[in-house]
C-alpha cells in the first residue's frame, strides 16, 4: 500500500517504487545509500511530493524526508542564515522567523505543504521572484551523501581554495575537477545556449560556478532534482521581511490587453505581478473556500495583474499605487485599478492566487487543466507576441487552456484542458508539448522556468540545449552518479513524456454500485479522482484539514493518501478486492470524518463521504463490530442510560468502567458523558409545550440526542433566547437524526433515522416554520448527508429549511427583525469552532451572534479540529490521536487564556474534550447569549 501511495506526486505520472523509507537522520540516509549501494538499487530524495513535472515518482526506493528531518537546525540572524534539513516546510520556516523580522525570499505557491529541500531540487522560485530570485540565488551550502555513501559538503570557493581542491585525490575533489572542466570547456557554449531571462531553471547550472565570488557546487545541485546526490542539509540566506505590502489589482476586458502591460508594470519596481485568467476567476467564486474573499474582482473581467508593492514606509507605497493607476490610465486601460491595502484582505487576495492550482483541479468532467507545458517563460517585454503564439497552438488543437503565473518574469502556467484517457487527448499532450518547447526557443525563452523538468520536460533537453552541452550534462551526472542510480530518468536520459501516465487510454475503473449519490462528480470514480496530488492536506500549520496529518506526518493518514488508495484499488494498481480490505480500513481508520476537505482541499475532496462508502460496504463484508453497534446507536443507549441514571453513570467508575471498556474497546482515560435523568425533553413537557404553529413567529427547536440526553441545559438556555426574542418555540419529540449511523458506517439504521426525522418535519416545513438546531454535527447532516442518502426532493427541502440557532438569529438580526435585550458585558470570548460548521457553514454566524452583545470582544482559534470527532477520542487505539490533535493548538491556546476568558464550542464533543484535556468549562453561544439576557425589562 505504502509503494502506492508514493507513485504520485502533483503531476500527470504514476511510476511504483521500489520502496520508500523513512529516515530519522544524517546516519539513516548513509545506511540507506549504502544498502542499496550492493545491489545498484536507484534512490529518489521526496519532500512534500509537489513536483508538477513528475520529479518525485520513479522506480527507485523513495527517501521521504518530510516525516522525520524537519528541523531547523541553526539560525544565525547576524549574518541571515539559517541552517535546516530538507524536509522543512516552507510556511513553517517562515512562522519561526516571523517573530525575529527576517524571512525566506522565494515564496512558492504551495508554501503550506512544500518542502526546502524539494525547492533546492527543484530550484524554485515563487511569486516575488522579480525581487527575490530563485533557490540558487539563496542557498550558501549544502551537506548530503553522493551515490557512493561519502558525505559532502559544497560551500563557497576561493580561487585558492579551488586550486587546492584540485590538486587533492578525493571523490569530492574529483568531481570538483570534471565539473570545473566541463564549465571552462564549454564556456562559449554555456553562454550561447542558456536563455538570457532570469526564469530558467532547465538543465544543470554550468552556468552558475564562478558567478558568485567563488566557486561553489552547491549552485550546481540545486535545481537537479535529486540526480546527483541526496542534499540532507542547506544553509540558505535569509531576508529582511518588509514592513508593510499593498496591491494594486488591475482589471482587464482581454487578456492580450493584461500582456501589453505588465511589462510597462514591471519599471515600477513591484515585488510581484501575478495573472490570473477568467477560467481562474471564475473557479474561484465556485469555491466555497474562496469565493468570500473575491472582494478585490469588480464587475467580470478576463485578466487581472495583482501587483505588490513592499517596503518599510507605508506612504511610498501608497504613491506607486497612485503611480499604478496613472500608468494604467496612460496605456488607455482607465481607471482599472482595485487597491488592496490592509493586511488581511492582502492575504486574502494572496490566498486566492496561491489556490490556482488546485482550483484548476476542481474542475468536473472528463478534460482537466493538465501541467505539462505550464513552466515556460520568456523576457516579459515578449509576453504579448508568445501568448498569442501560444494560445494559436492551443486553438490549432481545439483545445482551451487556464492562463496564470508571474507576469513580473514572463513566466506562465498555462494548463490545457485534456482528457488524458483519451487516446486522441494523450496525442495532443504530446504534440502540443513538442510545439511549445519550439516556440520558448524561438523567443529565447525556456521550457522550465520553475517547476523543472521531471518526466514533463526532460526529454527535450538535447534539443532545447543542443547535442555538445547535453553531452556535458551527462557528463555531469556520470561524474557524481556513474550507476546512473540517483533519480534515473531526470534531467538525461528521461522516457518519453507520454509514457508512465497516472491516466492514460487504457485507464479503466471497477467497483461495486455505490450507496451514495455521486450524480454531481459524474460518478464515484470520477469524485475519487477529483484528487489531483497537489498535497495542500499535507499542511501543519493553520486551517483544519488533515487533522490525521498533522499529528502523524504520514501520507497514508493525509487526504491525499487516501484518495490515491482508493484510487488505486479501483483502478487496477491495487488489487480489486483490497477496495474494501483491511488494509485499505488502515487507511480510512483514522479518518475522523471532519468534512474539512470538502471545505479545505482546493479540488474539493469529500474524504468523509468516502469513508462513509467505504464503511458500509466494508461492514457488508466483514460484519459489524459490538462497539461499532453500540455507538452507532447512540440515541438507544443515551435513552435507556437516561432511564436509568444515576445508577448507569456508575458505569464511570471501578469493575462496571473497566466492563465497559472491555466489551466497547473504551478508553480507560477517558471521562464519559453523565446521563441525565431531567433531560430537555422532561422539563419541556412541564412547560405547558405546544405543537402547534401558531404564531408567525414560531420555530422549531431540535433536542438532539446529545443535547437531550447529556446537556439539558444548552437547549434550556435556547429556548430562554428564543422566546425572549419574542419567538414561539415548538420542540418534537426527540429521534436520533442518523448522524451516530453515518459515522459508523451503520447505512440501513442511518437511512431509517433520516426517513423518520423528515416525516416528522416535513409538516413545519410546509408550513413555513424555520428548524433549528444546535448541535453543528446533527443539524448539518440534514444539508450535507441528506440529500446524498435519500436523494429525495423532501431531503432537499429539509436541507434549505434547518439552521444552527445561531445562523437563525445572525439572519433574522441582519434583517432588522431580531428584537433581543442584551446586557453589555466588557468581557473576551474564545471560539472554537465545530469542524462540520466550519466546512459547510462557517462560524461567521456564531461570530455575528455573540456581536449582538455590547461589549464582547471575541477571538476565534485556529485551533483545526479538537480531535474528538464523536466517539473517535473515546476508543481504544484512537485517544492518543485525539488528545494530540487537541494539543496542537486548541489546549494549549485554552490552557493560556485567563479564567475569567468565557470558550465556546458549540459540539459537545468539542465541550467534552476541552473539559478533559483542559479542566475548562466551554460553553454554547446560546448560553452566552442567555446569560447576557437583560431580564430586569
Amino acid at each position: 500500500m505504502t509503494r502506492e501511495l508514493f507513485s504520485t506526486d502533483a503531476s500527470s505520472y504514476r511510476i511504483v517504487p521500489i520502496g520508500v523509507v523513512f529516515p530519522k537522520h544524517f546516519e539513516d540516509v548513509q545506511r540507506i545509500v549504502d544498502l542499496t549501494a550492493r545491489d545498484q538499487i536507484a534512490l529518489l530524495p521526496r519532500g512534500g511530493g509537489t513536483s508538477l513535472g513528475g520529479q518525485t515518482v520513479g522506480e527507485a526506493v523513495v527517501i521521504d524526508f518530510s516525516k522525520y528531518m524537519h528541523q531547523v537546525l541553526e539560525t544565525n540572524l547576524e549574518e541571515a542564515w539559517a541552517r535546516i534539513q530538507p524536509g522543512v516546510v516552507l510556511d513553517n520556516f517562515n512562522s519561526l522567523l516571523q517573530p525575529t523580522g527576517f524571512m525566506f525570499g522565494p515564496e512558492v505557491s504551495p508554501s503550506s505543504q512544500a518542502t526546502l529541500g524539494g525547492m533546492v531540487g527543484n530550484n524554485s522560485c515563487g511569486s516575488r521572484s522579480i525581487q527575490y530570485g530563485k533557490m540558487v540565488d539563496h542557498v550558501v551550502e549544502l551537506r548530503g551523501v553522493l551515490a557512493s555513501g561519502s558525505v559532502f559538503k559544497f560551500g563557497c570557493l576561493s580561487q585558492a581554495e579551488l586550486a587546492t581542491t584540485l590538486q587533492k585525490d578525493t571523490e569530492t575533489a574529483r568531481i570538483i575537477r570534471a565539473v570545473n572542466d566541463l564549465a571552462i570547456t564549454h564556456r562559449d557554449e554555456i553562454d550561447q545556449r542558456f536563455p538570457k531571462i532570469q526564469r530558467r531553471v532547465a538543465g544543470y547550472n554550468l552556468d552558475e560556478l564562478g558567478l558568485r565570488n567563488g566557486f561553489n557546487l552547491a549552485g550546481l545541485l540545486v535545481g537537479s532534482e535529486g540526480t546527483l546526490a541526496i542534499n540532507t542539509e542547506a544553509r540558505v540566506q535569509l531576508v529582511r521581511k518588509p514592513k508593510h505590502a499593498v496591491l494594486g489589482v488591475c482589471h482587464f476586458k482581454t487578456f492580450s490587453d493584461s500582456m501589453h502591460a505588465s511589462a510597462s508594470i514591471v519599471t515600477l519596481e513591484p515585488h510581484a505581478i501575478e495573472l490570473s485568467d477568467k477560467l481562474l476567476i471564475d473557479l474561484a467564486r465556485e469555491s466555497p473556500l474562496h469565493r468570500d474573499k473575491l472582494h478585490f474582482v469588480h464587475g467580470n473581467p478576463e485578466a487581472l495583474l495583482i501587483v505588490e508593492f513592499a517596503g518599510e514606509e507605508l506612504g511610498q507605497l501608497n504613491k506607486k499605487l497612485d503611480h499604478l493607476s496613472v500608468l494604467m490610465r496612460d496605456l488607455g486601460f482607465g481607471d482599472n485599478v482595485v487597491r488592496v491595502t490592509e493586511p488581511v484582505r492582502c492575504a486574502e487576495v494572496w490566498a486566492v492566487r496561491k489556490a490556482g492550482l488546485g482550483l484548476l483541479g476542481s474542475v468536473r468532467g472528463g478534460a482537466k487543466p493538465v501541467a505539462f507545458v505550464e513552466d515556460t517563460a520568456v523576457a516579459p517585454e515578449q509576453l504579448p507576441e508568445f501568448t498569442a503564439a501560444f494560445r494559436e497552438v492551443l486553438n490549432r488543437y481545439g483545445v482551451r487552456a487556464a492562463f496564470y503565473g508571474h507576469a513580473s518574469v514572463g513566466c506562465l502556467h498555462v494548463r490545457p484542458m485534456l482528457d488524458l484517457r483519451k487516446a486522441e487527448d494523450v496525442g495532443k499532450y504530446r504534440a502540443i508539448a513538442e510545439e511549445v518547447t519550439e516556440l520558448t526557443m524561438k523567443f529565447g525563452g525556456t521550457h522550465s522556468g520553475e517547476h523543472g523538468e521531471g518526466l514533463a520536460r526532460s526529454e527535450f533537453n538535447p534539443k532545447v540545449f543542443g547535442k555538445t552541452l547535453y553531452a556535458a550534462f551527462r557528463e555531469v551526472k556520470a561524474a557524481f552518479d556513474p550507476h546512473g542510480r540517483m533519480n534515473p530518468g531526470k534531467k538525461v536520459d528521461a522516457p518519453p513524456m507520454d509514457k508512465n501516465l497516472r491516466y492514460g487510454a487504457a485507464y479503466t475503473t471497477t467497483f461495486p454500485v455505490p450507496i451514495l449519490d455521486y450524480a454531481e462528480f459524474g460518478g464515484m470514480d470520477s469524485a475519487i479522482e477529483m484528487c489531483n496530488g497537489n498535497g495542500r492536506c499535507r499542511k501543519s500549520e493553520v486551517g483544519t484539514m488533515c487533522p490525521s496529518y498533522m499529528v502523524t506526518l504520514d501520507e497514508m493518514h493525509s487526504t491525499r493518501g487516501r484518495a490515491n488508495a482508493l484510487r488505486a484499488a479501483i483502478s487496477g494498481g491495487l488489487p480489486t478486492e483490497s477496495l474494501y480490505s483491511d488494509e485499505m480500513h488502515e487507511v480510512m481508520d483514522l479518518c475522523i470524518g471532519c468534512k474539512a476537505c470538502k471545505l479545505e482541499c482546493p479540488s474539493q475532496v469529500d474524504m468523509a463521504k468516502h469513508k462513509y462508502e467505504f464503511q458500509v460496504q466494508y461492514h457488508a463484508r466483514t460484519g459489524v463490530p459490538l462497539r461499532t453497534l453500540a455507538l452507532g446507536h447512540a440515541h438507544t443507549v443515551a435513552a435507556i442510560g437516561s432511564a436509568l441514571a444515576p445508577l448507569s453513570n456508575l458505569g464511570q467508575w471501578g469493575p462496571l468502567r473497566w466492563l465497559t471498556n472491555t466489551v466497547l474497546g473504551l478508553d480507560n482515560r477517558r471521562s464519559l458523558p453523565r446521563f441525565r435523568r431531567d433531560t430537555f425533553w422532561r422539563w419541556w413537557q412541564q412547560q405547558s409545550p405546544t405543537t402547534q404553529v401558531h404564531s408567525p413567529k414560531t420555530v422549531v427547536l431540535l433536542a438532539d440526542t446529545f443535547t437531550n440526553y447529556y446537556e439539558p441545559a444548552v437547549a434550556i438556555d435556547a429556548v430562554r433566547v428564543l422566546e425572549a426574542a419574542g419567538y414561539t418555540v415548538v420542540v418534537p419529540k426527540p429521534t436520533c437524526c442518523g448522524r451516530p449511523q453515518i459515522s459508523k458506517g451503520l447505512h440501513a439504521p442511518a437511512i431509517d433515522a433520516a426517513r423518520a426525522t423528515i416525516t416528522q418535519l416535513l409538516p413545519y416545513l410546509d408550513c413555513g416554520v424555520p428548524i433549528l438546531g444546535l448541535e453543528p454535527s446533527c443539524l448539518l447532516t440534514f444539508r450535507d448527508e441528506y440529500p446524498s442518502l435519500l436523494q429525495s426532493e423532501e431531503s432537499k427541502t429539509l436541507a434549505a429549511g434547518s439552521w444552527l440557532v445561531e445562523e437563525f438569529l445572525a439572519n433574522e438580526a441582519a434583517a432588522g427583525q431580531l428584537t433581543l435585550n442584551l446586557r453589555s458585558r466588557d468581557s473576551e470570548v474564545l471560539l472554537h469552532g465545530h469542524c462540520h460548521q466550519k466546512a459547510i457553514a462557517t462560524t461567521r454566524a456564531t461570530h455575528a451572534a455573540l456581536d449582538l452583545i455590547p461589549g464582547l470582544t471575541v477571538s476565534e482559534i485556529d485551533s483545526g479540529c479538537c480531535g474528538m470527532a464523536g466517539s473517535f477520542g473515546y476508543e481504544v487505539g484512537h485517544y492518543d490521536l485525539s488528545a494530540a490533535m487537541a494539543e496542537r493548538v486548541l489546549a494549549p491556546r485554552i490552557r493560556a487564556a485567563p479564567q475569567d476568558t468565557a470558550i465556546v464550542a458549540n459540539g459537545t464533543s468539542c465541550r467534552h474534550q476541552i473539559a478533559d484535556l483542559t479542566g475548562r468549562t466551554a460553553l454554547h453561544v446560546v448560553q452566552v447569549l442567555a446569560r447576557a439576557l437583560n431580564t430586569s425589562g
